[in-house]
């Protein structure tokens, strides 16, 4: 215990106390002193500062997903190259809009400076290509094939090319395997747009400025699911630039693959018989306007019968679509775009129309039996059929007296459906229709998917015309003034005809329905449409919607979203016209049938084939070649524009399908070994956790010498019939 007296602390302690209180009171007085010069004497000078400071994020561009064949083998993928890109925002700072850097750049780069200029300048409705159609605040590739020399040199003078990087970047691949482009079915990609950012903003979806956006075909359909999601880190930045803080980081999410129905081995064939056989009938002369078939164009379709699925899609003239790959050149786009060219860029098989011919009379037929008429009836094969002062011949003139609707269709006589077309007509009243007319042959057509969508997973698909009553109408609505207005009673030809349609292009005539009945007058269909109807016949009457996409696979294998077949209708005909329909269809590839010259030695008992040919006069041009057929398995059909005969001009390609599908010999035998695809694809591929797929190698297609190369050489002729 202490000795000290109690009174001897006392002084202590306050003194103490006192100099404590002194102390904190100093504090408070310069902390509240500082407060004041910060927040009142140079308030304004630090709000300004701060106001400066920000956040800015950096885009990593998602890795798009593949778009697969049905046995993995990779269509449209990705490969890593040295991208140079020029940042716009940053060119336009300079004094002189970035002229003299993007002038180096094309010394570096071995291309012209208005070349580099043209790349980063942007789009409006006067500047042509090439030019920029993206976001001017995101990197302009100006070319995706930079060597590694080149590169270095960019970044190691980095004071030479200020807003230049040059940086290892996943581009989209088009690889072609086996020859095969499948060019207007993939598409191809291009930058998004402000306008496109915008919409999309308040979407489940929206757009970063890095995204590339499908603009056609498969690209476009499913390009929400091969985009993927880009990655995105935020960082906080001061009024310099400077980092002070990562403030955000979402990961980035790869595309997903998707898997299609295509086999790239018989697309190959497809795109190699249907350029041959366009390019063997420009050597054949057409016997009505005394000159070569031009043969301007083609497609051809191989669907599954049971399932609507698509296993090949070709359409000439085709393209490369690695052309858009880091920008298209002024040059390349002229080309895809030019008249001369005969617009690569359209897909014949779901956007080229031309008038049906002779492979329409399925559709007749059935309308004749929905009528009344038994399909077993005798009705007469006459050389010709008259109208008034009118004619109307047969094929040829040819004339096969009184056959069933069956041989109609073998023999493929017009007569028989120009009788039963005018009948009808007669029947519904003529050109002052009756109340509730049946309109038996426009109202099958209808039924059989003509004149709509098919419902196929490709963009931009038409429809088709089929010229009802109704249709008439509109046209005559809509073009009346025009005709009134240049018509002139007992004037040129033209002027008589536009005398005529402003009185009465609004009446279905007797030679609309007589044309109708064989495909021809202002009928219009596509080749997607044909082959849907057709396969609908083989498989019991289901219309299925065509489809490409087979499923949709996540990068690591993991989630599978398969795309199921959809049926969207039924022939509007039962079971055994249906099977009547068969058996004339099986009569057209037997002897005395159109298209029997071209089945010779097919194995018949084996794989029952069925066909219908067709050859469609066009105003103004020459005739369009069809042909449409199917086995249990398989449709198929194609089609030349300025071809010459169904049968003649499309027949061989046809038959060289089949017979690499199947593996037939020119003989007749089946040799499992060399057939395609005997049955259609139905396991998907295997793609494993990091991404890899195990696809089989594909080689380019090279077609056996035909024994006879002249057997292919009669187009003209066209043999027994269309």
């Amino acid at each position: 215990m202490s000795n000290i007296p109690e009174t001897g602390r006392t002084p202590r302690v306050r003194i103490r106390l006192i100099v404590i209180q002194v102390l904190v009171f100093s504090l408070l007085l310069t902390l509240g002193g500082r407060l004041w010069y910060l927040q009142i004497r140079n308030g304004d000078e630090y709000t300004a500062e701060a106001a400066g400071n920000g956040v800015q994020q950096v885009v990593q561009p998602a890795v798009r997903g593949s778009i697969l064949d049905a046995r993995g083998v990779p269509l449209a993928d990705n490969e890593t190259r040295l991208v140079v890109s020029a940042s716009r925002t940053e060119l336009m700072k300079m004094k002189d809009d970035g002229k003299g850097v993007l002038a180096r750049l094309a010394g570096v780069l071995g291309m012209k400076p208005k070349e580099v200029a043209d790349k980063v300048r942007l789009c409006d409705s006067e500047t042509p290509q090439p030019c920029w159609n993206g976001s001017p605040y995101q990197p302009i590739p100006v070319t995706d094939e930079a060597t590694t020399k080149q590169a270095l040199q960019i970044r190691e003078r980095a004071e030479d090319f200020p807003g230049i990087t040059a940086e290892p970047t996943a581009v989209r691949r088009y690889p072609a395997p086996g020859k095969a482009r499948t060019s207007q079915v993939l598409g191809y990609l291009s930058p998004v747009t402000d306008e496109e950012i915008e919409k999309a903003k308040d979407g489940p979806s929206p757009y970063l400025r890095s995204d590339m956006v499908g603009r056609s075909g498969l690209e476009r359909t499913y390009d929400k699911e091969l985009r993927g999601k880009a990655g995105v880190t935020r960082y906080e930045v001061d009024n310099l630039g400077r980092v002070m803080g990562e403030a955000e980081n979402d990961p980035t999410v790869p595309g997903a693959n998707v898997v299609t129905s295509i086999d790239a081995r018989v697309q190959a064939v497809a795109e190699h018989e249907l350029h041959q056989a366009m390019k063997t009938v420009r050597k054949e002369t057409d016997k009505i306007t005394g000159r070569p078939y031009e043969a301007d164009s083609g497609a051809v379709v191989v669907m599954e019968s049971k399932t609507g699925r698509v296993v090949s899609m070709a359409s000439q003239p085709d393209y490369d679509p690695n052309a858009w790959i880091g920008g298209i050149s002024g040059k390349q786009y002229a080309q895809l775009t030019d008249k001369k060219s005969n617009y690569p860029l359209l897909n014949r098989a779901i956007q080229g129309q031309a008038p049906a011919g002779s492979v329409f009379k399925v559709v007749s037929a059935s309308a004749a039996v929905r009528a009344g008429y038994p399909f077993d009836g005798r009705y007469n094969c006459s050389s010709s059929y008259s109208m008034g002062n009118r004619s109307f011949a047969n094929f040829e003139s040819k004339g096969h007296g009184p056959i069933t609707l069956g041989d109609a269709l073998k023999f493929s006589c017009n007569t028989v459906f120009y009788r039963l077309g005018h009948q009808e007509w007669q029947r519904d009243g003529g050109i002052k229709p009756k109340k509730g007319a049946h309109d038996w042959f426009y109202r099958t057509a209808h039924d059989f998917g003509f004149g709509f969508e098919t419902g196929i997973d490709l963009p931009n698909e038409v429809k088709g015309r089929i010229p009802d009553r109704q249709w008439k109408h509109d046209f005559w609505a809509a073009n009346k003034d025009m005709w009134c207005k240049q018509g002139k009673k007992g004037g040129s030809y033209v002027e008589q005809i536009a005398y005529e349609s402003c009185l009465e292009g609004n009446q279905l005539k007797a030679f609309d329905s007589i044309n109708f009945a064989i495909g021809q007058g202002d009928v219009l269909i596509t080749p997607i449409q044909l082959a849907t109807a057709y396969a609908a016949i083989s498989n019991g009457g289901t219309l299925y919607n065509p489809t490409l996409g087979k499923a949709v696979i996540s990068p690591d294998g993991k989630r599978i979203e398969e795309i199921k077949p959809k049926p969207h209708g039924k022939l509007p005909v039962d079971a055994e016209t249906i099977s009547d329909l068969d058996k004339g269809l099986r009569s057209v590839v037997e002897p005395g049938g159109t298209a029997a010259w071209r089945f010779g030695g097919w194995p018949q008992d084996k794989i029952p084939m069925r066909a219908k040919t067709g050859t469609a006069q066009v105003y103004g041009k020459q005739t369009t070649s069809w042909f449409a057929t199917y086995t249990d398995d398989y449709t198929i059909v194609m089609t030349i524009s300025q071809g010459g005969t169904g049968s003649g001009a499309s027949g061989p390609a046809v038959r060289n399908i089949y017979d690499a599908l199947y593996g037939v010999s020119d003989d007749g035998d089946i040799n499992p070994k060399k057939a395609l695809l005997p049955k259609p694809q139905k396991d998907l591929p295997k793609i494993g956790p990091d991404g890899s797929i195990d696809a089989p190698e594909i080689r380019p297609y090279v077609p056996e010498k035909p024994k006879d190369p002249a057997a292919d050489r009669q187009i003209a002729i066209g043999r027994s019939g269309d």
